[in-house]
């Protein structure tokens, strides 16, 4: 039951377009493989947004994100098939805790070999980028930063913890269908007990950027060589990861881990047959489309 994000409400800015794509978080659409075929043009679009692409950078982007995609489509499609027949099997039984901790670190493994993968395409990026595409990465994480003020630390809170609810919510409708009313007030209680500190994971998502344009001017200033760029980026991509294992903030990490593994659990654990029944099939319809989007990569 891997599929739940426990992750924080905000996201390494390098990460997100390639798990955006990558791990077919646009799989919420209605039709999985019209966006998955359609995700190159979206992840182009994206990175577009944040860096203003000029000619010459257009085309290597477009045949980097083609590559990528090619080796996703050949080399861990079948992996998610597996992945969710997994999930398949836990929705039978009496699912753990244990067993979707497991699901998450997974993920998170999974998620950091994407990004060391894409590590060579993001040096080949950063090592063209100018000053005035850095400055309009900058202005994009300032605007997308204020977005998540205002969706995220409005109010006192408990409206801030409503608008938490919701969005988890709609994550959990989308797999199980509609809840009752007496559900939903206890997936309210588990919700509303997750650490509630908004103002951390914005300094958190603020770190990170700052990071990423530390380390993009860097590289445009120096100008090293691409072997160094990439062992760079790579180096900043693990360090990124194991901040979560390591800094001064991990109790509130692993507490935020922990309650939402228990929220999880919580909307498993109370699900009828025919919720758990709602989510098969989705799995299932999208094992299907990932199977035939395997098998035309063959």
């Amino acid at each position: 039951m891997q599929k739940f994000s426990t992750q924080p409400p905000c996201s390494n800015s390098v990460a997100k377009w390639i798990v955006l794509a990558c791990m077919v978080l646009i799989a919420a659409c209605s039709s999985l493989k019209l966006a998955y075929n359609n995700g190159d043009t979206l992840l182009y679009w994206w990175l577009d947004a944040y860096v203003d692409f000029d000619g010459e950078q257009r085309a290597e982007v477009k045949q980097d994100i083609n590559d990528l995609f090619r080796w996703h489509r050949k080399t861990q499609l079948q992996d998610y098939i597996q992945l969710l027949q997994r999930a398949q099997t836990q929705l039978k039984g009496e699912v753990t805790q244990a067993q979707l901790k497991a699901d998450y670190d997974d993920i998170r493994t999974r998620t950091q070999a994407l990004l060391i993968k894409a590590a060579p395409d993001i040096a080949d990026l950063a090592l063209t980028l100018k000053p005035d595409q850095l400055d309009q990465m900058e202005k994009k994480f300032a605007k997308n930063n204020a977005k998540f003020r205002k969706e995220n630390m409005r109010g006192d809170r408990e409206e801030q913890n409503k608008f938490r609810y919701k969005k988890s919510m709609e994550q959990f409708k989308l797999w199980f269908g509609s809840f009752s009313n007496e559900q939903e007030d206890i997936i309210r209680k588990a919700s509303d007990a997750r650490p509630l500190d908004n103002q951390i994971w914005l300094d958190e998502r603020m770190r990170r950027q700052n990071a990423i344009l530390a380390l993009a001017r860097k590289i445009m200033t120096e100008k090293p060589s691409r072997e160094q760029a990439i062992a760079q980026i790579q180096s900043a991509i693990r360090e990124n990861f194991a901040r979560m294992d390591s800094s001064e903030r991990k109790p509130f990490y692993d507490a935020y881990t922990a309650s939402t593994i228990n929220l999880v659990h919580t909307v498993i654990r109370i699900a009828t047959p025919q919720q758990k029944a709602h989510a098969h099939k989705r799995m299932q319809g999208w094992i299907e489309d990932f199977s035939t989007l395997a098998a035309e990569a063959k």
